[in-house]
């Protein structure tokens, strides 16, 4: 029969782990660990992971000796001891309180038959501790409920633990030191891409750097780790409440050289810092990403009046009609030539200009989803100040049960001292064609015309057509 080994072997950590973050909120831990093994049967004992681990995730092979040793069973501890903790295991345990009345001090002992649900009050002897819902019967049968005072418990209750912790039971073919490769998912951990474009003054070009912001709650710090990101949308299987546990200033200068090594991995982009980092627990850092001077970028004023009418179909009342501001958007190409041509994770962007003294100010913000290189951005920054528009429908006209005739004029008034152009987008569902039109224009997809208005400084004009639309 095999021998049992009846003190623990702690796993020491060896080197920093390799931590790999997702974009859904959870990361996978690698980290090497040294065992000092017994022939036999034995409990070891894995202290320091993170609290919201994912127990069935855990995996463990040695790296000294891939047959050396036999996981037999696996037990997770995250019972971590705490003032509630303690009292929560001691209901039907002698306890003494300590109470102060006036210069006095008064004794309580009794035996706790409610644990508290919560301890208010001070913790540094100028002020009681209350212990809202508990319940202590005295030795001479008084019952005093929420007492107040300083308590004392005649020993630790068992099963209580500092620190979350796995412990396996392991059966090894022989003695010696033995190091393994702990790996396990967690969740409580993020990061996400932000981007910051600063606009010169003509708003032709802009200076663009990239923010990784990673966000530790996992309930573990990750000592200088091997530091990787991955970017996409990787599915997990869905389940119920898992685990288990209980704005910054950009006025710096990014790094010069990039951080980051990307890769692509299956269907995903990888980025690996090329550094060591430590990614501290209930903390957030920021790591530089990329950067790229000088990208050309252009601006869109948009018109889009029916935006968010799909489902709508003609009828005597009027949808989109009145007074409208263009949406104004900065759009560029994430391409080599345009000093980028760079996989740009999903994340928020942010569009500052410079004033006329020199000043950073906000134009807008943004959120942009997983881009490829070499595709186009459009990033929606505000409203227009200066061009006004107000739309009208100037007819209908119900021709049978499934066709009606509609005609429109969209007055687009340009305020500004300058030109500027104006996309002004129409929409229309169904089995439509135009009848009659004041210009031409682009159809866009089956259910969007673009008219271009371009506007000299202080000009009015006004786009009409007449559409019928069957279903």
């Amino acid at each position: 029969m095999l021998a049992t080994v009846v003190a623990l072997a702690l796993a020491a950590a060896q080197t920093g782990p390799e931590v790999t973050i997702y974009n859904q909120g959870f990361g996978l831990v690698k980290e090497a660990r040294t065992m000092d093994l017994k022939a036999g049967r034995q409990t070891v004992a894995i202290e320091d992971v993170a609290s919201m681990i994912e127990p069935s995730s855990v995996s463990i092979r040695s790296l000294t000796d891939k047959d050396s040793f036999t996981v037999l069973e696996q037990n997770y501890q995250y019972d971590l001891i705490s003032p509630l903790a303690i009292l929560n295991k001691s209901v039907g345990q002698k306890v003494r309180f300590v109470r102060s009345i006036g210069n006095q001090r008064d004794v309580l002992e009794g035996t706790l038959i409610s644990s508290p649900t919560a301890i208010v009050g001070g913790t540094d002897g100028s002020a009681s501790m209350t212990y809202n819902g508990m319940v202590i019967r005295t030795d001479d049968g008084r019952i005093v409920l929420n007492p107040t005072g300083e308590v004392e418990v005649q020993t630790v209750p068992p099963g209580l633990i500092s620190r979350p912790t796995l412990l396996w039971e392991i059966d090894s073919a022989r003695a010696g030191s033995n190091t393994v490769e702990l790996s396990y998912l967690t969740k409580g951990i993020s990061w996400k891409a932000d981007y910051v474009l600063t606009l010169d003054g003509t708003a032709s070009h802009g200076d663009l750097q990239s923010w990784v912001t990673l966000d530790n709650q996992s309930g573990k710090t990750y000592p200088d780790a091997k530091l990787k990101l991955l970017a996409g949308d990787v599915n997990r299987a869905p389940t119920g409440q898992g685990g288990f546990g209980g704005g910054l200033n950009r006025d710096f200068a990014a790094a010069k050289a990039p951080q980051f090594q990307e890769e692509s991995l299956f269907e995903y982009h990888l980025y690996t810092l090329q550094r060591p980092t430590t990614v501290a627990d209930k903390s957030s850092k920021q790591v530089s990403l990329l950067q790229a001077p000088s990208v050309a970028v252009s601006k869109k004023l948009i018109l889009d009046a029916m935006q968010g009418f799909s489902d709508y179909y003609p009828a005597e009342g009027e949808v989109g009609t009145g007074d409208l501001k263009p949406q104004v958007r900065i759009e560029f190409e994430n391409t080599l030539a345009n000093g980028l041509g760079v996989p740009l994770p999903m994340g928020d962007f942010k569009v500052y200009q410079r004033d006329a003294s020199g000043s950073v100010q906000l134009l807008g913000e943004d959120h942009i989803n997983h881009t490829p290189k070499n595709e186009h951005l459009s990033l929606v920054v505000g409203r227009s100040f200066d061009i006004a528009a107000s739309r009208k429908r100037t007819n209908f006209t119900r021709i049978n049960n499934r066709t009606v005739s509609e005609s429109f004029e969209i007055e687009v008034r340009n305020r500004k001292e300058v030109p500027d152009t104006v996309h002004v987008y129409e929409r229309h569902w169904g089995d439509w064609h135009v009848t009659k039109k004041s210009q031409d224009f682009v159809k866009l997809d089956a259910n969007t015309m673009d008219f271009v208005v371009s506007l000299k400084p202080n000009e009015v004009r006004t786009v009409s057509y007449t559409v019928e639309t069957r279903w």
